[in-house]
């Protein structure tokens, strides 16, 4: 007798040990870069502030995140999110971002996806009636960011667009040694999380056709060489004063209707499969402050990874401390690709997964 597909989708868990909440999760992707987004099953994430939790995560909770992102059950490039209450009256929820080394203070991929969860889930309501935009307004740990979301029926359709914290250039031509490579000049920018901005040609690399992995290993040495050289400081907060990572560019920063390509790599040696949603904010200020671009100048940013696109504009200057800013709009699209529950055996030795180099 042949088993159908109906009775093999049942309504159960596999065995699993009673005292570990099984972690039910929702997948995306955002321009092919991943997104697990948990439902239910994280412990409750104590904090009176975003940025406390943040910090009770990492200490307490560490081992969801590797449950959530490590093999077997995810792979080293994979990318979570845990949704919190957020102490902000005007945010309709709070997130930690979850990484293979730890945890962001913001992520644009996630935030274009999180804006049509947040619709789709019920977390914020859709207009009454006819085709239109819903607000989410989501509490990242670098601040408020809000997402609009196109919307039509009670469902999202269509892309997410944002508006960024105020980002702004941290440094400019500043000269780094960059081990294997000699002396070379980046920059430092900040769109959520910082980065240091440098043409791959620079590096003896063309960021369209060099492998990936030539790629990664030379944006590493770029982030370990400016680390160890350049002090990172946020006017805010020293919770977002660290160094994120790198992104690799084709040195077309000047304006035109052209895409820019760029592909990041942050955390430990983590590839990002979209054209990275901090980054383009980040790319943007640097841009803006150069005067290498104007306001409301939409510029096509595109992953060398996987040849997705985001779009992005500045729409109005800001202040970030004493440093001058501008607020950043970016546009992409996501989308669902599952639904999962993750579980846990008492006598698995590799319950917590673990990551190949």
């Amino acid at each position: 007798m042949q088993t159908t597909e109906r009775e093999l989708a049942v309504p159960w868990l596999p065995p699993h040990d009673p005292g570990t909440p099984a972690l039910s999760v929702v997948d995306m992707h955002t321009g092919g870069e991943p997104l697990r987004i948990v439902l239910a099953g994280c412990p409750e994430v104590v904090g009176p502030t975003l940025l406390a939790k943040r910090r009770y995560m990492r200490q307490h909770l560490d081992h969801v995140r590797r449950r959530l992102l490590f093999e077997p059950r995810g792979h080293r490039d994979m990318y979570g999110a845990v949704l919190v209450p957020s102490e902000l009256p005007d945010a309709h929820l709070g997130v930690l971002f979850l990484h293979n080394e730890g945890y962001s203070s913001m992520c644009g991929h996630a935030v274009l996806a999180l804006g049509r969860f947040a619709l789709d889930f019920g977390l914020v309501p859709a207009p009454v009636a006819g085709p239109g935009e819903a607000l989410v307004n989501i509490h990242c740990p670098c601040g408020l960011v809000a997402a609009f979301v196109n919307c039509e029926g009670g469902r999202s359709r269509g892309p997410v667009r944002f508006h960024s914290v105020p980002a702004f250039a941290l440094a400019t031509d500043l000269l780094v040694d960059v081990p294997g490579h000699g002396k070379m000049v980046v920059d430092i920018a900040y769109g959520g999380a910082f980065y240091a901005f440098v043409s791959a040609e620079k590096l003896g690399l063309d960021v369209c056709s060099a492998k990936t992995k030539d790629l990664v290993v030379a944006a590493s040495a770029v982030t370990e060489a400016v680390k160890a050289q350049f002090k990172i400081h946020h006017p805010d907060s020293e919770d977002l004063s660290f160094l994120y990572g790198t992104i690799l560019t084709d040195g077309k920063d000047a304006y035109s209707e052209e895409p820019t390509t760029n592909i990041c790599v942050f955390a430990d040696e983590q590839v990002d499969r979209s054209p990275t949603g901090s980054g383009v904010t980040a790319r943007i200020a640097l841009q803006f402050h150069k005067g290498l671009l104007q306001l409301n100048q939409t510029r096509d940013f595109k992953s060398s990874a996987t040849g997705s696109v985001f779009t992005g504009k500045a729409v109005r200057e800001a202040k970030c401390g004493d440093l001058k800013a501008v607020i950043v709009e970016v546009s992409g699209q996501a989308y669902y690709t599952g639904a999962a529950s993750l579980i846990v055996e008492d006598a698995d030795p590799l319950r917590d997964g673990f990551l190949l180099k």
